[in-house]
């Protein structure tokens, strides 16, 4: 599974998280050998009114088919479709909160039409990928981020996965800008994902890339403390931990996310 959410964190499918802030359009995933490519899912993040980052589109191609997808909307080889949809071997489906896509050759994506994507590949891929999400060769940084002699930091990285595109209008994040310490976050970050509800994940994740995550996000949000800077995080460890069979409690409350 590779993900992104939130304050543009990204977990890669061999479990890296790194964050990456670039808003042009970027290959996320996809199926890199040199033959005929099975698939590919590009990404472009935008700024919302508070100056939070969203997916703006999602830009799929499976095989011969073509899927747009946008907030509330669904487009297939340029035609606007209702959901769910059923195509060759394509199962789009939708709810209030999440569009799913369901490809029979061994992808599923979903989306919260927001700030969240997750992508579930089939092992059959594992070696063949490239994009943000890694190459699938099942060990952490290598050939990411240090790749034969040369090591990259992660906006590095995310700038060698741009699209590169005639009329986009578009900056490339400087890679020499350092992230802030945020440890004096830790104490809440480690207390809200240690929380009872959490038990059933603690065993399943990696909590310490978690709490980094929120820790990150309390900095970014310089004090202002609403729903995205507190929950986004919160709510990827939550479906991560669903993901690999545990079973989070009830953490939302009246007043909390």
């Amino acid at each position: 599974v590779c993900s992104t959410w939130g304050n543009n964190h990204f977990k890669t499918f061999d479990g890296d998280i790194y964050q990456f802030p670039g808003i042009c359009e970027y290959n996320f995933a996809s199926d890199c050998r040199d033959s005929y490519k099975e698939f590919s899912v590009h990404i472009q993040r935008a700024l919302d009114s508070n100056n939070h980052p969203k997916i703006q589109y999602i830009l799929i191609t499976i095989k011969d088919l073509t899927m747009y997808l946008r907030r509330k909307l669904a487009v297939v080889d340029g035609q606007i479709v209702k959901t769910p949809y059923y195509s060759s071997g394509v199962l789009i489906e939708s709810n209030d909160i999440y569009i799913k896509v369901y490809a029979k050759l061994g992808l599923i994506l979903i989306w919260n039409q927001e700030d969240a994507l997750m992508v579930e590949l089939d092992s059959k891929f594992s070696n063949h990928t490239c994009g943000l999400c890694g190459d699938y060769n099942g060990v952490p940084i290598y050939n990411e981020f240090i790749n034969g002699v040369a090591s990259y930091n992660s906006i590095t990285y995310g700038n060698l996965q741009k699209i590169h595109k005639p009329n986009a209008k578009c900056e490339d994040p400087d890679e020499t800008q350092a992230l802030p310490s945020c440890n004096g976050h830790r104490d809440e970050c480690e207390w809200l994902l240690t929380s009872s509800a959490f038990a059933d994940c603690r065993l399943r994740l990696n909590l310490e890339m978690y709490i980094q995550a929120c820790m990150q996000d309390k900095c970014a949000c310089k004090g202002y403390e609403d729903s995205f800077c507190l929950c986004s995080t919160i709510s990827e460890y939550s479906r991560q931990c669903s993901h690999v069979g545990g079973r989070p409690g009830e953490w939302r409350t009246q007043n909390f996310c």
